[in-house]
């Protein structure tokens, strides 16, 4: 400080300094006399960065002090800062040049107290209530007689061994331990893991996935058993698909997980036995069972039987039921023959009254009479059909003019079309183009659009109106001799060839 306070300059009555030089001797004053200071006050903002950092404000009703925890120390804090707790924070008070504010560097943080501990209980407690954590609607039942029991639980205390002991008594079943921490900041953390690394195993596989959880701990004080409190824990169990039975503290001892847990237990002894029933006493019920369905079975039987006996009492002899029927069958078989001779003679006589009435002259008077009528009757029917005949014909050759009227109309119209596009083919063909003075050039049988394609044929053909001409040797040969003279092709068509026209002054010469 001697240095910053050194004699004015002359003419000036206090000295300089840089923005550095005060914010450094402001930063070596305040972490000279509060380097180390226990402070009480209420958290205010809160916030947790992704660095692991924490940052804090610690107040009062008057003033606020700004508070920072670096991460490896809020990893090792046991109470996890919350908004309205009650804390008692030590550590050491520096400043913050870059925004010129003064700040607690936190080195530990306390609840300020069993009330504080207690306060933030109930808020939390409350906060997953209005979740519904707690509704019972959400508790899934405990299974009867479950296979595999996973606990949750310290290896090395009596309560695995109490567990353990009651199991073995009332139902021997396979069980799986997960050591954790039941006390400390490693407490909550191994705590969850353990719920969610049972309810991740795969059912049926080389580890077999429990049928049941139990999550236990002895008694002890609020500050041992506040990992349980923690809401990592709570939200585990509750979103545990394995029911869960809570077994922490003693009887009087409450945490959030018992709130959230399918089933609490008061002991993890009392865990055990809500865990798997008594194995004598399961037996004893069976045989019990087992004797009532004997009884059952044999008193239902007599019964039946008793009522088959007094029910065949009732009923008639088997020879008494054949009596009548075998009568009524002698009787009906003293009448058959009777009744079929006077069938047989009544049906006789009914012949012979229609005989009587099939005389041949009555039946030849009826086909007389027969072709009398038809005789009347014939002479209209052939004036009916031949005037229905001609009627037909003359409706048949209306038709058949109309149709052939149609054909010939619709074939004129196909021949007019077929002559006008066979005139618009030969207008849009090559060949109405010869006929105006032009000419095809092929080289090597392709036609030739370019004069370097006719330099590099070997032959070339000229095609005309009237016919094509095959030019051979078109230039002279390696050794200079002259061209050799052109040999006219005579004309594809069968007229007389026509005297060849000097070309057009447009056209120029081909040769």
């Amino acid at each position: 400080m001697s240095d910053l306070f050194d004699d004015p300059r002359e003419g000036e009555n206090a000295p300089e300094f840089s923005v550095t030089e005060l914010s450094g001797a402001i930063k070596k004053m305040i972490e000279g006399e509060f380097s180390h200071v226990r402070i009480k006050g209420e958290i205010g903002r809160v916030s947790f960065p992704r660095s692991g950092h924490v940052y804090l404000d610690l107040k009062d009703d008057r003033s606020v002090i700004a508070g920072v925890m670096w991460k490896g120390v809020a990893a090792r804090v046991q109470t996890r800062p919350e908004e309205g707790m009650e804390v008692v924070a030590t550590g050491r008070l520096t400043t913050f040049p870059g925004q010129s504010k003064y700040q607690l560097v936190i080195e530990d943080l306390k609840p300020a107290g069993m009330g504080a501990l207690m306060a933030m209980l109930e808020k939390r407690k409350a906060m997953l209530q209005a979740e519904g954590l707690f509704d019972q609607s959400r508790k899934k039942p405990i299974p009867y007689l479950p296979e595999v029991i996973g606990v949750v639980t310290s290896p090395s205390g009596a309560v695995i061994r109490d567990i353990l002991h009651r199991l073995r008594d009332r139902f021997p079943r396979k069980v799986l331990i997960w050591p954790v921490a039941v006390q400390g900041e490693r407490c909550a953390p191994e705590v969850a893991h353990a719920i969610r690394g049972f309810n991740q195993l795969t059912p049926g596989g080389a580890l077999p996935r429990p049928d049941l959880l139990i999550v236990a701990r002895g008694g002890g004080s609020i500050e041992d058993l506040w990992g349980f409190n923690e809401e990592v824990v709570a939200r585990a169990a509750a979103a545990s698909d394995i029911p869960l039975i809570s077994a922490v503290g003693h009887e009087t001892d409450t945490t959030l997980i018992d709130f959230v847990s399918d089933q609490r237990a008061p002991t993890p002894t009392a865990a055990a036995e809500l865990a798997v029933p008594v194995r004598m006493e399961l037996l004893a019920w069976v045989d019990q069972q087992n004797a009532r369905l004997s009884r059952a079975l044999s008193q239902g039987i007599t019964q039946r039987g008793q009522r088959l006996r007094d029910l065949s009492r009732a009923l008639p002899r088997a020879e008494t039921l054949l009596d009548g029927p075998r009568q009524q069958l002698d009787r009906w078989s003293d009448k058959l023959p009777v009744a079929l001779m006077q069938g047989v003679q009544r049906r006789k006589t009914h012949l012979s009254e229609i005989k009587g009435g099939l005389r041949p002259t009555g039946l030849r008077q009826r086909i007389e009479r027969e072709q009398r009528e038809l005789a009347k009757v014939s002479p209209r029917m052939n004036t009916a059909f031949q005037r229905d005949v001609r009627l037909k014909r003359d409706a048949f050759d209306r038709l058949s003019k109309r149709l052939s009227d149609a054909g010939g109309r619709q074939l004129q119209g196909w021949q007019q079309q077929l002559e006008a596009m066979d005139r618009l083919r030969e207008t849009l063909g090559y060949k109405a183009t010869l006929q105006r003075g032009y000419a095809v050039v092929r080289g090597d049988g392709a036609v030739v659009t370019t004069g370097a394609a006719a330099a590099q044929a070997t032959t070339l053909e000229i095609e005309f109106a009237d016919g094509r001409l095959d030019v051979s040797d078109k230039a002279a040969g390696p050794g200079g001799s002259e061209p050799t003279a052109a040999k006219a092709q005579a004309p594809t068509t069968t007229k007389a060839r026509p005297k060849a026209t000097p070309p057009k002054p447009e056209q120029g010469s081909l040769f």
